[in-house]
């Protein structure tokens, strides 16, 4: 299932990205808590960015976070 917010599409996956960094997890281990490489995460991380407007993967957890999606 996918999340729709604003016109913003995250998946189920994204989201538990965002919520795997928002516990202050690094990008290393959310790569291998996920089952993918820690490039894989970044790129993915990138991705999330650009969908939702800002600049860093802070602000992408701070956007989820204030509307209670992780």
């Amino acid at each position: 299932m996918d999340v729709l917010t604003k016109g913003v599409e995250l998946s189920e996956a994204d989201l538990a990205l965002l919520a795997e960094l928002a516990k202050g997890v690094t990008v290393d281990r959310v790569g291998r808590r996920l089952d993918i490489s820690g490039r894989t995460v970044r790129r993915r991380l990138r991705a999330i960015c650009d969908r939702i407007g800002v600049a860093t993967a802070i602000e992408a957890v701070v956007w989820a976070a204030r509307r209670q999606l992780i």
